[in-house]
């Protein structure tokens, strides 16, 4: 997860699976739903207008038309990397790459997104120029994948393929846990940044109807190091025949897990709070805890009474 990295995704696959799955991606946008309400949710939180608004990665418009409903946001923009997904959509509609941006700096109020980051090879650069082209104290919302993600899908692809292959090939992308996003908005300079997970657990009837809509959402291994042969029947039977056996479910269905890692940022103001200088407390915190203080090397006093 940083500039000097190896390239993770085939941004170039991944642009042809969302062009030729546009036309159905609204039929599996049940995790984009949930987080466009929860960004919604958040919004409504903040006292305060954003005038022009940006949603990067705007698959089929969820993230974006639930947002701009909101009273506190004016003119919405939104972005994508397909054509073919922006021609199904209305209002202002821009072309473009998460990874190149093609906005000024300082030129918006809000930017939001929706499970569309973690397919960046170039996280960093891409946050930092969203913090650049947001306005003094402009907000940054987002959702990613984190990397508890499909990680019952990971196990049993892996027993699969070492049995049936005699090895491993990467096949579930690597995603970032909370503290690496959290640290990489601080690196990328934005201000009260804040980073929370949320796990969600969704049922299928077969491991294999989980495949089928992960390939539906455009969302099957885009890995650049994958292997370029298709799986084998015998391979998805297998892991099919290990995921039941390990994560099935009472009447024969099986779990998937989702990690949805919610993102926050502020564009740096004058106005913000900022964390106070070393030494400048007034209050000792063994007073504001109501205990005993104990200086470095002491040994602390034996304590009688009842604990």
């Amino acid at each position: 997860m940083s500039n000097d990295q190896a390239h993770i995704f085939d941004r170039e696959l991944l642009l042809k699976r969302r062009e030729r799955f546009a036309s159905g991606f609204g039929q599996h946008d049940f995790l984009l739903q949930r987080v466009a309400e929860d960004l919604v949710s958040r919004l409504d939180a903040i006292t305060r207008d954003f005038a022009v608004a940006a949603d990067l990665g705007t698959h089929h418009g969820t993230v974006a038309d639930r947002v701009a409903k909101s009273p506190r946001v004016g003119t919405m923009v939104k972005t994508d990397s397909s054509a073919r997904l922006l021609q199904r959509q209305k209002g202002l509609r821009v072309a473009c790459d998460e990874e190149a941006l093609p906005f000024r700096n300082a030129s918006l109020d809000l930017v939001v997104s929706g499970l569309s980051l973690q397919h960046v090879n170039d996280l960093p650069g891409t946050l930092v120029q969203v913090r650049r082209a947001l306005r003094p104290d402009g907000l940054f919302l987002a959702a990613v994948l984190g990397g508890r993600t499909l990680l019952e899908l990971r196990e049993a692809m892996a027993i699969a393929e070492e049995e049936t292959c005699g090895g491993v090939s990467p096949r579930i992308a690597p995603f970032g846990d909370v503290r690496d996003y959290g640290a990489l908005l601080q690196r990328a300079g934005f201000a009260l940044p804040v980073s929370d997970s949320d796990l969600v657990t969704v049922t299928y009837e077969t491991p294999l109807h989980l495949m089928r809509e992960l390939r539906a959402m455009g969302a099957s291994n885009a890995l650049a190091a994958r292997r370029r042969v298709p799986a084998t029947k015998r391979l998805l039977f297998r892991a099919s025949e290990v995921y039941a056996e390990r994560h099935g479910m009472e009447g024969g269905r099986v779990h998937a897990t989702f990690e949805i890692i919610h993102l926050a940022g502020w564009a740096p103001h004058d106005s913000q709070q900022k964390p106070l200088r070393p030494g400048s407390a007034r209050t000792r915190l063994a007073e504001a805890l109501g205990t005993q203080e104990i200086a470095t090397g002491e040994k602390a006093a034996p304590r009688s009474g009842r604990r």
